[in-house]
């Protein structure tokens, strides 16, 4: 598997501010009490005016004695409060470092104090309560917050009976302030503890603008209205918590997939069913037909086709017999297999694409990074304006306070960045999420909506367009008489070398059952073959150059041998004293699926590019069998690394895909690195930008289809919040907008943008 490290990448945006060089971190570090817990949901994440990086460094020099300590904050499920902790702990000497887990509430400080009070104090001066975790310990999954629902059906019914008595003037003003009042303290007594908690530290998010609001309407004398608006938005912020549950939890379904007992063999040979927590390595482990398999594990004995699918993607089962890897959450389709536990629960190829994704939900991609800084000045500006609008007409154009103030409420309703601020990550979220489904763990956003603009890949051939096995294709008999005798000559002397070539003469003579013969005075010929004695007669496996030391070549023979070499096959022949008997061909055999990948790619209008260490006759001839637009061939990682930089001083955009450690330099340059085969790798899961948990090249064109809807509905949803916010602006001004059709106006597009999100997560 790839081995590269991805220290340095072309980046397209950067931020300027402190926390500009941990948006980008490739996701690669995966912290250790950051486990894989999901579930959970609580308020909605569109009450974020800034979505923070889930890693801020606040000391560019930490201290020899800094530690890390971990924290759950039930309370913080969203940018909004990720942001308050930011600011206050930003402010807090010696704290180092934050590193948030929004999935699982859980916060990690860097910090060299002498204990946790001033985190915890500081925290909870923001409404919030911190409870420190043990390192290493998995944080438990968030709990479900019940929220009983008569205070909000209080609220509906308080703010619908004070709209109805005020325009029929059925009672007094004192009755429709004192309904609207019980209606305002009901539903939205959460949404002003919030947006208190948010101006005391001079953060002006959607619950300060909102408290701001209502406040400024029951000022002015607007009861039902202040008591229609917060309704509504408590109602709107709940559908919406609803629908990102959907979103931030994607991925929650895999978790399932693994059960939680299995029946390990224990030491007196009974099977008994155990928590698969408590099963140690190299257990012993049983999986009968149906079930799932709830560790990783090397099968010991028995054979079956298990369904791969929640692991790499594959649509066909695949067969498993003794020695192949078995992953947890695959489920065993036909015979009863045994298994040898290589991977305890936590660190399993499932948990361990689980906890990458959710890394890879916290890194921001570069539109996300545009909307954080568009926001911080567009939420303040907003502000300004709408003091702007409120106090400018009164004083200078003699126009009424009343109508004025009214516009300027409702202009901080409807000009809340929250639609603008949400979008990107619900669409991020679903997108990777999707392509785990596929099989294709993605290591960040940033790559995945990088994706789209791909024009060259480049491709490592051994392994990755090929089996990476070399096979016996071809069998030609030189001398009559021979056909007995010849292949098991043959096989005979393979079967004494490691080299590839031989183990696939060898092999191939295993499945024809030929019979052994026994070599005698057995000698490795470096470099060019082997020597060996069968029967009391010398006999030569060798290649070209061996045959040439013998001067047993012939114009007949080089002719025979320069046509298969043509065609990028390694050629062996065997020979005695008086000359070549046989010939034998062997080459390393493309894969189906990698031909029609290459296909889609083509049709897509990626160019491709082959990148082999190879020689340039083989290289050339698997290109053309998988239709690749260019070749090169005898090539070192350096040269490797040599035809990346030239694509890119040509102006294009280039991914490399490989699967070998010397493809290591050129994945870690191209901007993005796709390493092959991934399932069941450590390395590969952690380092690679986009790792194929198969490897099956389709999955590369599936990825850029996907970057590419990606990029699309993430253009939309900044279009559309936009574009709908400035008519409403316009309408306000007009004096034609009421503060309850603003908070319409404002969620609907939030709601709008978190649906087309989600048609990512669509199969």
């Amino acid at each position: 598997m790839s081995d590269s490290l991805h220290t340095h990448k072309p980046e397209a945006d950067h931020d300027h501010d402190h926390d500009h060089d941990h948006d980008h971190d490739h996701s690669h570090k995966l912290q250790p009490v950051l486990k894989h817990a999901h579930g959970g949901h609580g308020d909605s994440c569109c009450s974020a005016n800034v979505a923070a990086p889930s890693r801020v460094k606040l000391s560019e020099s930490p201290t020899a004695g800094a530690r890390l300590s971990s924290f759950r904050i039930e309370a913080m499920d969203c940018p909004t409060e990720q942001t308050l902790i930011q600011n206050k702990l930003g402010k807090l000497a010696g704290v180092q470092q934050l590193e948030f887990n929004l999935i699982n509430r859980v916060l990690g400080v860097t910090h060299d104090l002498p204990n946790t009070a001033p985190i915890i104090e500081a925290i909870k001066s923001l409404g919030m309560q911190a409870e420190p975790l043990e390192l290493g310990v998995e944080a438990p999954a968030p709990a479900v917050e019940k929220k009983p629902w008569w205070p909000l059906a209080l609220s509906g019914v308080g703010a619908l009976l004070a709209e109805v008595i005020h325009f029929s003037s059925a009672a007094p003003n004192w009755v429709v302030a004192i309904i609207a009042l019980v209606s305002i303290l009901s539903g939205g007594l959460g949404t002003y503890k919030k947006g208190w908690i948010a101006l005391k530290n001079f953060n002006l998010n959607i619950n300060a603008l909102m408290s701001i609001a209502v406040t400024g309407a029951i000022l002015i004398g607007q009861w039902p209205e202040a008591a229609m608006v917060m309704f509504l938005f408590t109602v709107a912020e709940l559908i919406e918590a609803k629908s990102l549950d959907r979103a931030r939890n994607a991925i929650g379904g895999l978790m399932q997939m693994a059960p939680e007992r299995a029946t390990v063999r224990q030491a007196d040979g009974t099977w008994v069913e155990q928590d698969v927590k408590t099963i140690e390595l190299g257990a012993r482990v049983r999986v009968r037909p149906g079930e799932r398999i709830g560790l990783d594990g090397e099968v010991l004995s028995g054979t079956s086709t298990i369904d791969q699918a929640p692991i790499t993607g594959e649509s066909l089962p695949v067969e498993k017999t003794v020695g192949d890897k078995v992953f947890a959450g695959t489920i065993n389709q036909a015979g009863s297999l045994e298994y040898a536990v290589t991977a305890a629960a936590n660190h399993s190829t499932l948990a361990r694409i689980i906890h990458a994704v959710e890394q890879a939900q916290g890194a921001r991609a570069p539109t996300q990074r545009f909307v954080d800084r568009f926001s911080k000045i567009y939420t303040p500006a907003v502000f300004i304006l709408a003091l702007a609008v409120a106090v400018i007409a009164p004083l200078f154009m003699g126009a009424l306070w009343f109508d004025w103030i009214y516009r300027a409420l409702v202009l901080l309703v409807v000009a809340c960045p929250c639609a603008l601020v949400i979008s990107t990550p619900v669409t991020i979220v679903s997108g990777l999420a999707a392509a785990a489904r596929k099989g294709i763990l993605v290591k960040g956003g940033v790559y995945l909506e990088g994706g789209h603009k791909l024009d060259y890949l480049a491709l490592d051939k051994t392994g990755t367009i090929t089996h990476g096995k070399p096979v016996q294709t071809d069998y030609l008999l030189l001398v009559p008489g021979a056909e007995a005798s010849a292949p098991a000559i043959a096989a005979a002397l393979a079967g004494r070398s490691d080299h590839p070539v031989s183990l696939a003469i060898a092999s191939a003579a295993v499945d024809k059952q030929l019979a052994p013969l026994t070599v005698d005075n057995f000698e490795a010929l470096a470099g060019r073959g082997v020597r060996g004695e069968v029967g009391a007669q010398v006999y030569y496996l060798g290649n070209h150059r061996l045959v040439e030391e013998l001067n047993l070549c012939s114009p007949e023979l080089e002719e025979k041998l320069f046509a298969l070499e043509k065609q990028g096959k390694s050629v062996v022949l065997l020979l005695d004293q008086s000359g070549p008997l046989a010939l034998f061909a062997v080459a390393d055999t493309v894969k189906e699926s990698s031909r029609e990948a290459i296909q889609q790619l083509h049709d897509l209008g990626i160019r491709t590019l082959m990148l082999t260490g190879d020689n340039v006759h083989t290289a050339q001839a698997i290109a053309a069998q998988v239709g690749i637009d260019e070749a090169k061939g005898d090539l070192l990682p350096s040269d490797k690394l040599q035809a990346i930089e030239a694509l890119y001083a040509q102006g294009h955009h280039v991914a490399m895909v490989g699967d070998g450690i010397n493809d290591a330099p050129a994945l870690a340059r191209a901007e993005i690195g796709f390493a092959m085969a991934a399932a069941g790798t450590d390395t590969a899961i952690e380092t690679a930008d986009v790792a194929l948990m198969d490897d099956d090249l389709r999955k590369i064109p599936a990825f850029i289809r996907l970057s590419r809807q990606t990029s699309s509905i993430l253009k939309q949803n900044i279009v559309l919040a936009l574009v709908i916010k400035a008519v409403f602006l316009g309408v306000t001004f007009a004096g034609l907008a009421t503060m309850w059709m603003a908070v319409f106006a404002d969620m609907g597009v939030s709601l709008l943008v978190v649906f087309n999100g989600l048609r990512l997560l669509r199969k």
